[in-house]
C-alpha cells in the first residue's frame, strides 16, 4: 500500500505521447500508479487510449495539446502544466525522407527540427525547473544513428547525434543538482513510424521492450542506455571502422 502512494505522487509528462513507445510507457506506468499528462500534437488521437487506461488502471491522465516545432508555446505550454512534472519523457521525431532532404531544404528542416531543435527548446524549460527543484528526472530518446553518419540516413542521424551530445552536456550541467538525464537509443524499433521497413527481427525491440528499459534505466540511475545490448556492440564495431574504408560502405 505504502509503495503504491508512493508512486501516485510521482507526475510523469510524456512528450509525443501518440508514438507507439509513449504509449506501451504509459500503459505500464498507469499500472505502476504514476499520474500521467501526455502531450501531443493532436490529443484527439489520445482521447480513446486515455479512457482506455482511465476505466482498467483507475488513473485519468490528463491531455495537454503540444507541438514540438512551435518554439514560442512552449514556455506556456509549461507553465500551464497542473502539476510540476517528477519525470520528463520525450519521444517525439521524424525519421523523414532522407533523398528528398537531399535536395529541399523544407525537409531537411522538418527533420531537424522534430528530432533537434524542438527537443532543445522545451528540455532546456524543464532543465531550468528543474534545477531549481534540485530534483527531477530528463529522459530523451535518441537513436544508434547519431553514432555515425551513414549515407542512407545522415541528416537523421546528425539531428540525433546533436541530441545526445545535448543530453550529454545537460547530464553534465544538472548532476550536481540532483537531477538524473538519461539518453535512450532503442535500435530497430517495430513502430508506426518504421512501419513498412525490412527491419531484422533479432535486432528489432517492441515498444514494451523500449518501455521496461527505460524504467529500469531510471530506477538504475542510467546515463545512456541501449534497449537491446547487443547494439552497443554493433555501435562500436561501426563507430571503430576506419573511415578509409568505411566511406566506401553503402550504408
Amino acid at each position: 500500500m505504502t509503495e503504491a502512494i508512493i508512486h501516485k505522487q510521482i507526475n510523469v509528462l510524456i512528450l509525443g505521447a501518440t508514438s507507439d513507445m509513449a504509449k506501451a510507457l504509459a500503459e505500464l506506468l498507469a499500472r505502476k500508479g504514476y499520474q500521467l499528462f501526455l502531450a501531443s500534437r493532436n490529443i484527439k488521437r489520445l482521447e480513446a487510449f486515455a479512457a482506455d487506461l482511465t476505466i482498467r488502471r483507475e488513473i485519468k491522465p490528463e491531455l495537454i495539446e503540444f507541438d514540438a516545432t512551435d518554439f514560442a508555446s512552449h514556455q506556456d505550454f509549461y507553465k500551464g502544466l497542473s502539476h510540476r512534472p517528477d519525470w520528463v519523457i520525450s519521444f517525439f521525431g521524424y525519421l523523414g525522407d532522407q533523398n528528398l532532404a537531399q535536395q529541399d531544404w523544407a525537409e531537411s528542416h522538418k527533420i531537424i527540427d522534430s528530432n533537434y531543435s524542438g527537443m532543445v527548446s522545451i528540455l532546456n524549460i524543464v532543465a531550468e525547473d528543474m534545477e531549481k527543484r534540485k530534483q527531477g528526472t530528463i529522459v530523451g530518446v535518441s537513436s544508434v544513428a547519431g553514432d555515425r553518419g551513414r549515407q542512407s540516413n545522415y541528416i537523421y542521424g546528425s539531428a540525433k547525434a546533436a541530441l545526445t551530445t545535448y543530453l550529454g552536456g545537460l547530464r553534465n550541467r544538472l548532476y550536481k543538482s540532483g537531477v538524473h538525464v538519461m539518453t535512450v537509443k532503442p535500435g530497430f524499433a517495430a513502430t508506426k513510424m518504421t512501419y513498412g521497413l525490412d527491419l531484422p527481427k533479432a535486432i528489432t525491440a517492441n515498444p514494451h521492450q523500449i518501455a521496461k528499459g527505460i524504467v529500469k534505466g531510471i530506477d538504475k540511475k542510467r546515463n545512456t542506455i541501449y534497449i537491446l545490448f547487443v547494439w552497443r556492440f554493433i555501435m562500436l564495431i561501426i563507430k571503430n571502422i576506419p573511415e578509409a574504408i568505411f566511406k566506401k560502405l553503402k550504408l
